[in-house]
C-alpha cells in the first residue's frame, strides 16, 4: 500500500525472493507512482484499497509504506478487509493515531507488525543474547546513534512526516534499546533544531537523553548530519555500559565501504544478512501460521511516543514524563 517510502522497494524485492509468496498487487494514492511500481515488480495496480482487497484477490497480508501521516488510513483499510498488516515505522504521527490503529486491528482480529528491521541485525541479536544472558550485568547507560543524510521528498514536510530527523531516526534506536533492557522510557529531554540545512521546514538535528524505568540513562544522536555523499541511513550504533562488562555494536557492520572512480559518493556494499528480507520473511511466517508477530503495534507506539515527547521537551526546554497524556 503506497510506494511513497524508500523502503517499499526493499520489501518488494524481498517478497520476490521468498518461495510460495506473491506480490499480488499495489495500491497507491499516487496512481502514476503505483502503476510504475507495479510494472517494475510484475504485478497489478489497483485504483482503490477496496479493489486491492477484493475477495477474489486472496490478499492475506499488506505492507503499508505510505507517508507517516497516512499510516492510520491505510492500516485501518487493511484491517477492515481482514488482512494482517506490516506497517512502516514510525507507526504514526501521534499517540492517538497509533492507539486507533492498534484498536482497529484488534477489533478486526488481525495482526499489526511494525517494520523495525534493526531487530534482525546479527550484531543486535548477539547484543540481545549478552544482555539477557547476564554477561553485561546491570545495564547502566547506553549511547546510541542513528545518523545519515537527509532523505528529502516528503520526509522534509512536517505535515506528512510528523516532524523531521527526530521522528525519522529516533524510533529505530529506541525500539532496540527497549528490547535490550525490557523496560520503557519514563522521561525524555532533547535539544532539537535545524542546523545542517537552514532552509528546511523541519528539524535535521536532535540529541535526546532518556531515563528508563530501571534507572538506565541513554542518549541518542538522531540527526540528518551526514554529507550528501553519505548513505541515507545505516549508521545505527550503541555503546552499552554494564556492571559486568561493556559492549559496542554497529548494527550495519556487515558491509564494505566502496569508492568508485568518477563518483563523488561512496557506497556501503552489504554482505551477509539482509535485514529487510529477514523482516519480511518473519511477517510472512506469522501471516501463514497465525503465530504472534514479534514486533507489535504497542512496540511502535512506545517508540514513537519517545520521539513525540522529545519534540515537546525541546519546545518546553525541560524534560517530559512518559507516557504522554
Amino acid at each position: 500500500m503506497s510506494f511513497a517510502h524508500i523502503h517499499a522497494d526493499f520489501y518488494a524485492t524481498a517478497i520476490g525472493g521468498l518461495p510460495d509468496v506473491e506480490l499480488a498487487g499495489v495500491w497507491d494514492n499516487d496512481a502514476e507512482r503505483g502503476e510504475e511500481a507495479a510494472g517494475r515488480y510484475g504485478t497489478r495496480f489497483f485504483a482503490t484499497p477496496e479493489a486491492l482487497f477484493a475477495p477474489d484477490n486472496g490478499i492475506q497480508g499488506a505492507i503499508v509504506t505510505s507517508e507517516n501521516v497516512n499510516h492510520r488510513r491505510d492500516v485501518t483499510a487493511a484491517a477492515q478487509a481482514g488482512v494482517d498488516v506490516l506497517c512502516e515505522k514510525p507507526i504514526s504521527v501521534s499517540v492517538e493515531d497509533a492507539q486507533a490503529m492498534i484498536d482497529a486491528c484488534d477489533a478486526a482480529g488481525v495482526q499489526l507488525m511494525i517494520a523495525f528491521p534493526c531487530r534482525y541485525s546479527p550484531a543486535f541479536r548477539r547484543l540481545l543474547e549478552m544482555a539477557r544472558g547476564g554477561e553485561l550485568g546491570e545495564i547502566l547507560a547506553i549511547k546510541g546513534t542513528n545518523r545519515g543524510q537527509n532523505p528529502d521528498m516528503w520526509f522534509n514536510d512536517p505535515e506528512l512526516a510528523g516532524g523531521g530527523a527526530v521522528i525519522d531516526h529516533t524510533v529505530h534506536v529506541v525500539d532496540v534499546m527497549r528490547a535490550v533492557l525490557g523496560q520503557e522510557v519514563v522521561k525524555v529531554y532533547a535539544e532539537i533544531d535545524t542546523v545542517f540545512d537552514p532552509s528546511l521546514p523541519c528539524d535535521d538535528a536532535g540529541i535526546l537523553t532518556m531515563n528508563f524505568e530501571g534507572g538506565c540513562v541513554a542518549t541518542l544522536d538522531a540527526s540528518w548530519s551526514r554529507p550528501a555523499n553519505y548513505p541515507i541511513w545505516g549508521d545505527v550504533t550503541m555503546a552499552v555500559v554494564g556492571t559486568e562488562g561493556n559492549a559496542w555494536v554497529d548494527l550495519f557492520v556487515e558491509r564494505v565501504d566502496a569508492w568508485r572512480v568518477g563518483d563523488d559518493s561512496f557506497l556501503w556494499e552489504s554482505y551477509g544478512h539482509d535485514i529487510n528480507a529477514d523482516l519480511i520473511s518473519d511477517f510472512v511466517r506469522c501471516v501463514e501460521t497465525g503465530e504472534p508477530v514479534p514486533i507489535t503495534g504497542r512496540d511502535g507506539l512506545k517508540a514513537v511516543e519517545v520521539a513525540l515527547g522529545a519534540y515537546r521537551a525541546s519546545e518546553a526546554g525541560e524534560p517530559v514524563a512518559l507516557p504522554l497524556v
